[in-house]
């Protein structure tokens, strides 16, 4: 008979059963906040990091080095649509998930609670419809005619032709702008799993059509051909998934509204002045290298900023699948609760932004250190990583900004609309002389000594002045 300590060892390595395993699993997924929203959000970001890089590769091997630049001007002249949203679907999201604290879902698919937050929420739900339907087509006809005034006022290419694929990519994104409210409200009425799901399916939809556009060679015609076909999945999941919750929103609200000019406005214009303020934030680095140095260098950077952009989208996703339960615990006044799930999102997202910003960098330094053919259609390495480093820091903004608007507040508004107006200037003026390396200091330099410490400043502040007794 073994000794009595080699018993108590076998008791100790003895194998985990299956339900032990799954236990043991959920818990470590809880406590690092990986939920169900989280897990289709992530696999979202990974599906489009990975068609990202197939898309890389497909148009550094089916696109010339001029189409390039022009593609990725494209995509960045687009996120104009800005300018007409005005930030309206980040108040539905904060407004609804207020209002459905009180309201939930039946069998049926539709909503049931209390009858007043019911109205406000119809009211806000037809508000957000009519704004979206009028902004879209203000928005076909201002892209068309800007992107052909861009364009038109900059040396030719033989052989491109983008006057045809423009126009129909801005009429079809006009259309794509009119499905937004849809997602808001339903982020908002705390929907966020299946919203993820979606947008999951979604991207599988975007990458393989636009892969197989490219493969075709259809040329520019590949980024409408991909926005065609998610137009369509977003139809076909609105009407099978969510029909019954939306009749809801067809008759007049018989109670309460929600007041535009008195609730929304009061927090949509500084929100508004945020997200226009991101434009040159995010989106204005490809146009402005296209103005300067030409197609070629726009394709670089818009190619080298789709993987930093995507890395952040990644990364965020532990704060942004959480913001509807940050406006239901805020709603219960339930402010410990809310500060333990802040923190531990917070923590995940800082520590997957700079696990994902080291490996991208070492990919790009190794592509470039052996001269392989895809380096030539990426940034540099010290340029790649002044961008990454910024998007790292940025994690600590993003989950704040999140923090505080949760309240139906903005706070933030002087810090975005500095930080648009710094990084435009250092953009331009630092971009015009050192290149692709101006803009990144610029970014990096903006981000790191204005935006972290003012940010951080206002945070603690109205942190301790909203959630004192």
């Amino acid at each position: 008979m073994p000794p009595k300590e080699s018993q108590e060892l076998c008791v100790w390595y003895r194998p985990l059963t299956l339900a032990q395993l799954n236990a043991l699993l959920r818990q470590v997924l809880r406590r690092a906040e990986v939920d169900r929203a989280v897990i289709f959000g992530v696999l979202t970001k990974i599906w489009q990091s990975l068609f990202a890089l197939i898309t890389v590769w497909l148009i550094a091997s089916y696109f010339t080095p001029e189409l390039q630049g022009y593609y990725y001007t494209f995509v960045n002249l687009l996120a104009l649509q800005v300018f007409m949203e005005l930030g309206l679907g980040i108040i539905i999201i904060q407004f609804a998930s207020h209002e459905w604290s009180k309201l939930g879902l039946d069998k049926r698919g539709r909503i049931v609670g209390d009858p007043g937050a019911l109205s406000r929420l119809v009211s806000l739900g037809r508000f957000a419809l009519c704004w979206y339907s009028i902004a879209g087509g203000i928005l076909s006809v201002g892209l068309v005619l800007g992107g052909y005034f861009f364009f038109s006022q900059l040396s030719s290419y033989p052989g491109i032709s983008w006057v045809g694929p423009w126009l129909i990519l801005c009429l079809l994104t006009a259309m794509k702008l009119c499905f937004l409210p849809f997602w808001s409200l339903l982020e908002g009425c705390n929907q966020v799993s299946n919203v993820y799901f979606y947008r999951f399916i979604n991207a599988i939809v975007i990458g393989v059509s636009l892969c197989a556009a490219i493969m075709l060679r259809v040329g520019l015609w590949a980024a409408g051909t991909a926005v065609a076909c998610e137009l369509v999945w977003s139809g076909v999941f609105l009407f099978w998934r969510y029909r019954q919750f939306f009749n809801h929103f067809l008759s007049q609200p018989s109670g309460q509204r929600i007041s535009w000019w008195s609730e929304i406005w009061q927090m949509q214009w500084r929100i508004a002045l945020s997200w226009l303020s991101g434009y040159f934030i995010f989106s204005l680095f490809t146009p402005a290298t296209f103005y300067y140095y030409g197609a070629a260098a726009a394709g670089q950077m818009g190619m080298t900023w789709s993987l930093v952009s995507g890395l952040s989208g990644i990364s965020s996703m532990w704060v942004l699948t959480k913001v509807p339960r940050f406006g239901v615990l805020i709603a219960q006044r339930k402010y410990e609760a809310l500060d333990r799930l802040f923190f531990r999102s917070a923590a995940v997202s800082f520590i997957i932004a700079c696990l994902g910003a080291i490996a991208i960098w070492v990919i790009t330094y190794f592509l470039h250190f052996y001269n392989h053919p895809l380096s030539l259609r990426l940034l540099p390495s010290l340029p790649t990583g002044l961008f990454l480093l910024a998007t790292v820091l940025m994690q600590i903004s993003y989950p704040q900004s999140a923090y505080l608007r949760a309240h139906k507040k903005e706070p933030f508004l002087t810090v975005s609309v500095f930080q648009g107006i710094l990084t435009a200037l250092s953009t331009l003026l630092l971009g015009s002389h050192f290149g692709a390396t101006g803009m990144a200091v610029g970014y990096l330099g903006v981000i790191a000594f204005f935006v972290i410490p003012y940010g951080t400043v206002i945070w603690l502040r109205r942190r301790a002045e909203w959630h004192n007794p």
